[in-house]
């Protein structure tokens, strides 16, 4: 069987050190990404005992990542909408 033969599904031989290394990497940096997420946790949890609204930091965290005409673009677009919604 091509499996045993140290073969993949495409035929080709499959380095298996190098794919093991590959998976352990990939397993490192996702157990980096939940300890980051529990930071990230920890500092919105700070944020409300101190009285700000976690809802507003979220959203300004991700317009942060926006470039800034992308974003006025949205914002430009949403106006619109409710604008002719009748809610603003």
């Amino acid at each position: 069987m091509a499996e045993e033969r140290g073969e993949g599904m495409g035929g080709g031989r499959v380095a298996a050190d190098e794919l093991r290394l590959l998976i352990e990497r990939a397993e490192r940096l996702e157990e980096e990404k939940r300890g980051i997420a529990d930071d990230i946790k920890d500092v919105m949890g700070e944020a409300k005992s101190r009285g700000y609204d976690v809802k507003a930091i979220r959203k300004i965290l991700a317009i942060r990542k926006k470039k800034r005409e992308d974003y006025q673009e949205e914002e430009a677009i949403l106006e619109t909408y409710l604008n002719a919604l009748g809610m603003l």
